[in-house]
This record gives C-alpha cells, sequence and structure tokens, in this order.
C-alpha cells in the first residue's frame, strides 16, 4: 500500500509539474500562435521587427514613374520566411483624413482609388516592400507611411515624394483677394495646378520668388515671400522670409492663392496671325491648329522645364495675358526670367495666343 501511495504522489507530482510549466509566464510567448502563421516555427517575443525606409524623400515630375523605398527584416534573424500584411498609406496634410494606397497580403495585392492600377510592391528581394508609382500626378505628393503588420507586431516608417515643380502666384480677373480657400482650389484645378505646400512655396522663396500679395496655400495657411523687403510688404525693418497670417477660415476669409505645377507633356506654343485674335477668336485658334488654349500653369510649366522663351503677349485660358522669358533682354521687361503678365485685358482687344499641343 505504501509503494502505491508513493508511486500515486510522484505522478501527481509529475502531472502538476507538466501543468505548471504550460502556464508559467516568464515573459516569453508562442507568437505564431497570436498570428497564425501555420508555417511551424516558434518565436519568442525577443525578436524584433523592424521597418526603414532610406532615403527619407524622394523626388520626382510630374508623368514619371518613382520608386518610394522600404524594407523590413527581424533580429535576430528568422529560420523561415513569415507572411505578413503590408499597407502603404498617404498622410493627411491638408486632406481631412489619410488615403489607403495599397494593401498586400502574401502574393496578393490591392490599390484603392486614384492608384488603382498605377501601384505595386517590389518584392524582387525578401524583405524589400518598396513601392512603385506610375504617371505621377500633382496629388500624389506627400507624406507616405509603409506599415508592416505580424500578428501583434506593427511597425512601419515614412518617406517624403516631392515633385520637382513650378510656384506662381494666381488672382482671378476680378481683382485680388476674392478667393476662399475653396475657390482657390477651383482656381489652380482650373489652370493646370494644385495649391502649393509651404515647402513648396519655400523652395520658391530660396529661388528667388517676391510677392506681395498674401496667398492661400494647401494646410489653409495664408503666407508670402519677400526676396527685398519693403514698406508695403511688411515694413523695412523684417528680413526676407515667407511672411505668414497663419491659418485662416477657410470659408469667410478671402486672399489670393499660391498654385504648384509641374512639367507637361505636351508643347506650349505662341500663334499669331497677321490680324491676330481677340479672346474667342484666339481660343478658336489653337482648336483649328489641333490643340487648345494654354492654362496658367501650362507656360510656367514650360518656362521652367523646357526654358520657353517668347517676348510676345499672348492669351491664355483664363482670360489673361502673359508671355515667358528665360533669356532676358532689354526689349523684353525686368532683367530676370520669369512669365510676365498684362493682367486681364478686355476680351476685344487682339493679341496672339498661346496654345497647349498634348503629345
Amino acid at each position: 500500500m505504501g509503494k502505491v501511495h508513493t508511486l500515486l504522489v510522484f505522478m501527481l507530482q509529475v502531472m502538476y509539474t507538466v501543468h505548471a510549466a504550460s502556464t508559467f509566464s516568464n515573459g516569453f510567448f508562442y507568437q505564431d500562435i497570436l498570428n497564425g502563421n501555420g508555417n511551424g516555427e516558434i518565436h519568442f517575443n525577443g525578436i524584433k521587427l523592424r521597418v526603414e525606409a532610406q532615403p527619407h524623400s524622394v523626388f520626382a515630375v510630374r508623368g514619371s514613374n518613382v520608386t518610394l523605398p522600404c524594407r523590413f527584416w527581424y533580429e535576430p534573424p528568422l529560420i523561415s520566411p513569415r507572411r505578413v500584411r503590408v499597407k502603404w498609406s498617404l498622410l493627411p496634410l491638408s486632406r481631412d483624413h489619410e488615403s489607403d494606397v495599397l494593401v498586400s497580403i502574401g502574393h496578393r495585392q490591392r490599390s484603392f482609388g486614384a492608384f488603382e492600377n498605377r501601384v505595386h510592391l517590389h518584392k524582387d528581394v525578401h524583405g524589400d516592400i518598396s513601392l512603385t508609382i506610375t504617371n505621377l500626378s500633382l496629388e500624389d505628393s506627400g507624406q507616405y507611411r509603409c506599415e508592416v503588420i505580424d500578428g501583434l507586431e506593427d511597425e512601419s516608417a515614412t518617406v517624403d515624394l516631392g515633385l520637382r515643380g513650378v510656384v506662381f502666384p494666381y488672382q482671378p480677373h476680378h481683382g485680388r483677394y476674392h478667393l476662399t480657400f475653396k475657390e482657390a482650389q477651383k482656381a489652380c484645378n482650373e489652370q493646370d495646378a494644385t495649391v502649393a505646400s509651404f515647402a513648396q512655396l519655400f523652395a520658391a522663396w530660396q529661388e528667388g520668388l517676391d510677392w506681395c500679395n498674401a496667398g492661400w496655400l494647401s494646410d489653409g495657411t495664408v503666407q508670402y515671400p519677400i526676396v527685398q523687403p519693403r514698406q508695403p510688404c511688411g515694413g523695412l525693418d523684417l528680413a526676407p522670409g515667407v511672411r505668414s497670417y497663419g491659418a485662416r477660415h477657410k470659408h469667410r476669409n478671402r486672399y489670393d492663392v499660391f498654385c504648384f505645377t509641374s512639367t507637361v507633356t505636351g508643347q506650349v506654343y505662341f500663334l499669331q496671325r497677321p490680324q491676330k485674335f481677340n479672346y474667342t477668336m484666339a481660343a478658336q485658334a489653337c482648336i483649328d491648329d489641333g490643340a487648345q488654349i494654354a492654362k496658367v500653369g501650362q507656360l510656367f510649366a514650360a518656362w521652367k522645364f523646357l526654358k520657353l522663351d517668347q517676348c510676345d503677349a499672348g492669351w491664355l485660358a483664363d482670360g489673361s495675358l502673359r508671355y515667358p522669358i528665360s533669356n532676358p533682354r532689354p526689349s523684353c521687361g525686368p532683367q530676370n526670367s520669369g512669365v510676365r503678365s498684362f493682367g486681364f485685358p478686355l476680351p476685344y482687344n487682339k493679341h496672339g495666343v498661346y496654345c497647349y499641343r498634348s503629345r
């Protein structure tokens, strides 16, 4: 009886030891049970998921293709690969909420919204989840987040996509300070542009943009760039810089706007006949020539990227009269390059016209 009792106590102790070992927590856990990867590999939480985007900034032009870098790995390295969820998002700047770009699990990928069928992951090398965007648009610039989700582990990195382009101040034909924020967005869109960001305006100021009228930026602030301080533009005592009114009420307050555009894929050219054109005739003349009357953003892009130089004022789509100078000379206005403006003449006045022909 004593031997039986001793054997029973021993068996109970063994069973208790096994049970205690299976429930005792020492800070480690079976991660594959939590994420259900099903590959039979046991991972403890001592393994760290890492995500990196290098370089942090990438620049391109409209219409081109670009790759945003991102990769992930584990420390220490895993013996066999794991299936993870990858998500790319465009983070809000002037936008109300972040936009989904692409989600990938294994070999399946899904793109969203304006990015549909324009984005894909590399995956050429294990851990490489760089995002390629084709046919870049003006709206694609901004900060992107690359996110990797493995069970309870969630790590991310960000990369900035900047478009190379040109910033130009814009006011409609009815004069200075007439645009609400929504009207400013519409005005830029109509001129083949988008509302400029602060970073874009700051870069333009560094390149010499000097403008005394305050204008909307994409974040809802109102600012203006000054290279040469002067009394009507904040006073002589202030140093050069980008002057700010801060955030303004988007529906009540009215200002001009700073627009941003990138390179054009077509051709901007000057068209003139011996008789010249009023505005209506100018628009039709471009159509008859297999083109359309050029927009302000298209003229600025042609001046910036194609070095368009024409010392003749011509009609544009908004009814304004402008001309681009890349090689300044005494007979063509100020001794600096730029797009000169004569404002909005009466529509029956006769001039040449700038046309745009897509390729």
